[in-house]
């Protein structure tokens, strides 16, 4: 089957308005329409690239429609995944259950409804094939490419970066969408939309081959800087480097090695047929795939420990909130040395103040701003894959009966968030700690914990969130289950609570903590060392303080057991990585069909007085009531509660009862497409 260039989407350049504002050059204003002339109609172009400035800002247009995974708008326009009517695939994993009724995630995937269909806008999945600006960055890195040596005022040098930058973004571009849909359409050349020849769709290892292609050629290169220095953070820091390169050829190769492509059968074997399996299938099981993916992460050690420029942060003391602040320092700061790539959509700190910010979390303190469009509620299966802070694992079961013999001992449900002391003089618990992995209060906003965090140092303070029933911050929604606390949680990754208030907002798809975990998937994969793979792990959990894995897991065998060393991981993975699409593609490449199919659940506070429920805000009421005194338990900040696991119902996702479809696995191309009847072949099961 061939791919007939015409009838792809809409692929010319980005629209570039005011091309050099502010500069004494002339405006030169180009978009679509320049790409799609006859042969011989490239005026704009030519004027684009006979001068570096223009050239410049041409390569940072392409930059600002990389795929980032926060939704801050509704537009109907690509790229979709601004939108949060359309949702974050998070939301398809264990991890998170989106609440907002209008986005496609809960009407389109929860329902079962989502299909091949587009709208008129294109939209239809979770990435809609054509309305994610996928060609229109292709083609203009394509454009870049050819014309970048024609650019006078411009050094080799530069060229050579701008060309490998342009690499990198086309490569970025393809991941992005070939773990949605596999094989893709390689077009490797700027189309003018006149031609008549035809593009195959490539298969599944041509596309791998094309990506890892276009790194290789990058690293062997040496053209672009390893890393940059926290002096340079504010204009270079989003710009791709060689350790960006290499990180990014790493995930590929981890999706490729992975069992969803890497099988001795394809995905939908049994149920489904698919003319040309190869286009979402490596044509069966090889284990030099783990081998490539191994390689690839120790020569990225090797040139890591040789280069310098990254590291794990370093805490600046022992405490859980130290341990928390290099947490939320490693992906938050703008200079942080754990970012390998980042994106911006933004380089106005304002604007995320109504975007991600304000419909995530909002001005106020304490959260009560956030918008429902954004009430991505992480579930209870999620909060328990965090340890206790020592690293030991949590375990509902044992804490349910410590409970039940002493409801104010260690590790019981009372302190599984937080403990702390009552002054009968004072109403806020006294001596705070934070009881479990500090990840988890970084990512998620549990009961107890304080909401008002110091950006400068990482101290909480302030207003406790009340996530028990009819608590100040919850209210209702647990027992409704509904809104942002709709589980009993609330999300808090990217957002850091009012700390983040008017800082850049960036999402960040390459983070070392991540290649330090792939590297201990490949080494377990490919047979390596479990001692060494153990090393790697124990280094991410000591950056918060958590003793070494197999240290605080003696009855499992990590160090002889590798399916139970890889289930480690994947739950560190899931703490680690929260909002970076990784649970849900952790589950995809694993083919895990048994933990899609889990139902899930929230966690149901009551907050308990004189041994009865009760449903009255504290923070809110109680404690601001006069009336009541010094030695009433309302007078003092709950410490004591009732907690109910309760299958989440709204929402409730269709392969909960009906079984996870395989066809899932993999997206639909639309079906307009597929009927133009150039080739575009449909994926298994739509």
């Amino acid at each position: 089957m061939k791919l007939n260039i015409k009838h792809l989407p809409v692929i010319g350049v980005l629209a570039l308005a005011a091309v050099g504002a502010g500069s004494c050059t002339d405006k030169i204003a180009f978009g679509n329409a320049f790409l799609e002339k006859a042969p011989g109609g490239t005026t704009t172009a030519d004027s684009v690239f006979s001068n570096a400035e223009y050239t410049r800002y041409f390569l940072n247009q392409i930059y600002a429609f990389q795929y980032y995974n926060l939704p801050t708008g509704a537009s109907n326009d690509a790229p979709q995944y601004y939108n949060y009517f359309k949702g974050m695939p998070d939301a398809l994993a264990d991890t998170h259950h989106l609440f907002f009724t209008g986005a496609g995630i809960f009407s389109w995937y929860y329902s079962g409804m989502v299909s091949s269909n587009a709208d008129n806008y294109g939209n239809y999945n979770v990435f809609p094939y054509n309305n994610m600006h996928i060609w229109q960055n292709i083609r203009a890195c394509n454009v870049l490419l050819e014309r970048i040596n024609e650019v006078p005022g411009m050094d080799d040098e530069e060229k050579a970066r701008i060309a490998d930058q342009a690499r990198c973004l086309a490569a970025y571009t393809y991941f992005m969408t070939f773990r949605w849909y596999g094989g893709l359409p390689i077009v490797d050349k700027a189309y003018t939309g006149a031609e008549t020849e035809y593009v195959p769709r490539s298969t599944a290892q041509e596309t791998i081959d094309y990506m890892v292609g276009l790194l290789d050629t990058v690293i062997n290169g040496n053209h672009l800087p390893w890393s940059y220095d926290a002096t340079e953070a504010l204009s270079e820091t989003g710009h791709w480097t060689l350790a960006g390169a290499h990180a990014l050829k790493i995930q590929i190769l981890q999706f490729a090695a992975s069992p969803l492509l890497n099988s001795d059968r394809p995905y939908f074997d049994g149920k489904y047929t698919m003319e040309k399996p190869e286009f979402v299938w490596l044509g069966g099981y090889d284990a030099k795939r783990w081998d490539d993916l191994r390689d690839a992460c120790a020569k990225f050690f090797q040139e890591l420990g040789s280069r310098g420029g990254y590291h794990l942060v370093e805490p600046a003391g022992k405490t859980q909130e130290d341990y928390a602040f290099a947490f939320r320092s490693s992906y938050m700061l703008q200079d942080s040395p754990e970012i390998l790539h980042s994106v911006r959509i933004s380089n106005n700190a304002h604007a995320n103040n109504y975007n991600w910010f304000n419909l995530g979390y909002g001005e106020a303190a304490n959260g009560s701003g956030t918008n429902d469009r954004l009430s991505y509620s992480p579930t209870q299966e999620f909060v328990e894959m965090f340890p206790w802070a020592d690293g030991t694992p949590f375990n509902w079961e044992e804490s349910a009966k410590i409970q039940e013999q002493d409801a104010t001992a260690e590790k019981s449900l009372n302190k599984m968030f937080i403990s702390g002391t009552v002054d009968p003089a004072k109403q806020d618990l006294q001596n705070v700690k934070y009881t479990r992995d500090p990840r988890l209060y970084e990512t998620v906003g549990v009961n107890g914990q304080r909401s008002g965090i110091d950006w400068a140092n990482g101290l909480r303070s302030g207003q406790p969130f009340e996530a028990y029933v009819g608590g100040t911050s919850a209210t209702e929604g647990p027992k409704t289950n509904t809104g942002v606390w709709a589980t009993g949680y609330r999300n808090l990754r990217y957002l850091a609570g009012s700390a983040f208030d008017r800082q850049y907002p960036q999402w960040c798809p390459l983070l070392l903590s991540d290649m330090y975990l792939t590297y201990a998937e490949a080494l377990v994969q490919s047979g390596g060392s479990m001692t060494e793979a153990l090393k790697y792990i124990d280094a991410v959990r000591a950056r918060v303080g958590m003793k070494g894995l197999a240290e605080c897991n003696p009855g499992k065998n990590l160090t002889s057991d590798r399916d139970a060393l890889l289930q480690e991981i994947l739950r560190e993975r899931a703490c680690e990585l929260a909002l970076q699409m990784s649970r849900y593609f952790d589950l995809i490449r694993y083919k895990r069909a048994d933990l899609f199919e889990r139902k899930l659940h929230g966690l149901r506070i009551y907050r308990m007085v004189d041994g009865k429920r009760d449903e009255t805000m504290w923070w809110d009421s109680d404690r601001k009531n006069t009336s009541i005194k010094q030695g009433n338990p309302r007078y003092y900040e709950p410490d004591n509660f009732e907690f109910e696991r309760f299958e989440i119902t709204t929402g409730a996702r269709i392969w909960w009862t009906q079984g996870f479809d395989p066809k899932y696995y993999f997206q639909a191309f639309p079906i307009t497409e597929v009927n133009k009847g150039y080739g575009l072949d449909q994926n298994a099961g739509w």
